[in-house]
């Protein structure tokens, strides 16, 4: 029972904090190897338990969503195609073959979530536009698309901070609005959480524990309804400084804690 319930809220909190931020993965990962679930095992059953949290995160999210339809629209088919390739990578490569370069990885979103309202600035000074519908450049869009591709190929193998990496490419290379951008993330990283989800009951069913899927999947849906209330309400201030706040713990914990 005291599994169970540990479990259970590690699911709430993932759930929750991928709405806001992302990084959840690094909440429920470490979770299932502390009760000595096989690594396979416990990334397998996390990775299929979390896609609840995401589609009640992304229902949250649906007035976002849908002024941003046409954008979200090109990116989910790369984000989805990179999702199955780095899925298949999960079943050919060993588990720990990513986590080495998380930490460069998450310094770098942060870095990118720090620096894009200078950016942002900058980018629309220069078109003289604004608005937050202002398209980027022909230079800026290759660069998100294939950003985006990239990162769901890494969603789809480890995914630790995937939500943080999205929001710093898209606020460094798009002038959205913070909430727009974290309403997209929240699409991308469901549907590629999806795309892998299916890809491991098709070819590793039998490194599925439906147990810890279940629980985590509970936990995961609750958490995503109320990270969706409480992401929406923030201020792009305080939104930023959650993920950042939020992220930077992550990393002391990947770092000084393995």
């Amino acid at each position: 029972m005291l599994q169970i319930a540990v479990i259970l809220a590690a699911g709430f909190w993932a759930g929750m904090i991928n709405v806001v931020v992302g990084s959840g993965t690094l909440v429920t990962f470490p979770t299932l190897l502390l009760f000595g679930y096989p690594p396979i095992v416990a990334n397998i059953s996390n990775n299929i338990g979390l896609v609840g949290g995401g589609l009640s995160g992304s229902w949250g999210y649906r007035r976002e969503i849908a002024a941003n339809k046409r954008l979200l629209l090109r990116l989910l088919p790369l984000s989805v195609l990179g999702g199955l390739g780095g899925a298949f990578l999960l079943l050919i490569l060993p588990a720990e073959a990513f986590q080495a370069i998380v930490p460069v990885l998450i310094i770098i979103g942060l870095a990118m979530v720090a620096l894009a309202p200078r950016v942002q600035r900058a980018a629309a000074a220069k078109a003289g536009d604004t608005a937050p519908d202002a398209r980027p450049s022909r230079r800026r869009a290759l660069l998100l698309l294939a950003g985006i591709g990239v990162l769901g190929v890494y969603e789809g193998y480890f995914g630790a901070a995937q939500g943080i990496l999205i929001v710093g490419l898209m606020s460094m290379v798009t002038i959205e609005s913070l909430q727009r951008i974290n309403a997209i993330k929240n699409v991308l990283t469901t549907a590629v959480n999806g795309v892998a989800a299916v890809t491991f009951m098709l070819f590793a069913w039998d490194s599925i524990n439906w147990a810890l899927v279940l629980i985590i999947a509970v936990g995961a849906t609750l958490g995503g309804f109320l990270g969706a209330r409480v992401g929406r309400k923030l201020s792009p201030l305080a939104l930023r400084a959650t993920i950042l706040v939020i992220g930077t713990a992550a990393l002391i914990r990947i770092v000084f804690f393995g």
